[in-house]
């Protein structure tokens, strides 16, 4: 079994936030995969799909990005799966809009729901996508700037953006994260 989880902030004003860029994911993903409508568990939005016979469950956390470690820690526990099986999705200032990055280990590098999650695993090994949602500009404080919207133009890119991210949640899924590091690091 895997779990897929795209971090984000619930309520309507947050839907096309930079901050929610991950859950912008599963909502490609679920729609992929034609996953009907969520349950609610774990602190989340919940979908359960079986892609060549393996288990994925999908989630999008209701715990604010800030606390997101605790729906993904109930999840994993009930499941007792192990944090080698947890895909994170999430947005990045440090990349530019459009550009994503699989990573199995390392830091937070700052994003609070990923310090979050990185907590609750009790280890820095916990694979992550993150989705490049540009760089804070001059004028605007990060906070603003991550849970502002997409511009008109990053709006007309996001149905692409969504895809290949799940294209690369795809290849987590069948080929694992070292062969999905390689195809998409050289890639986006």
């Amino acid at each position: 079994m895997k779990l897929i989880a795209g971090l984000g902030n619930p309520g309507p004003e947050y839907v096309f936030s930079r901050h929610n860029a991950g859950w912008l994911v599963v909502d490609s993903l679920v729609s992929r995969f034609s996953c009907g409508p969520a349950k609610m568990q774990f602190s989340s939005m919940v979908w359960t799909t079986f892609q060549k016979g393996e288990k994925i469950l999908l989630m999008k956390p209701l715990t604010w990005m800030n606390l997101s470690g605790k729906a993904l820690r109930e999840a994993v526990d009930y499941f007792r799966l192990s944090w080698e099986d947890v895909l994170v999705i999430y947005d990045d200032v440090a990349l530019p809009f459009g550009r994503l990055r699989m990573r199995k280990k390392g830091s937070a590098g700052g994003h609070k729901g990923m310090i979050s999650v990185l907590a609750a695993a009790g280890t820095l090994e916990v694979t992550r996508l993150r989705v490049g949602v540009g760089a804070v500009p001059d004028e605007k404080g990060i906070v603003s700037w991550v849970l502002g919207n997409f511009s008109r133009e990053e709006r007309a890119s996001l149905p692409d953006l969504t895809d290949r991210a799940a294209d690369a949640a795809s290849l987590w899924i069948s080929l694992g994260p070292d062969e999905g590091m390689n195809r998409i690091n050289g890639v986006s």
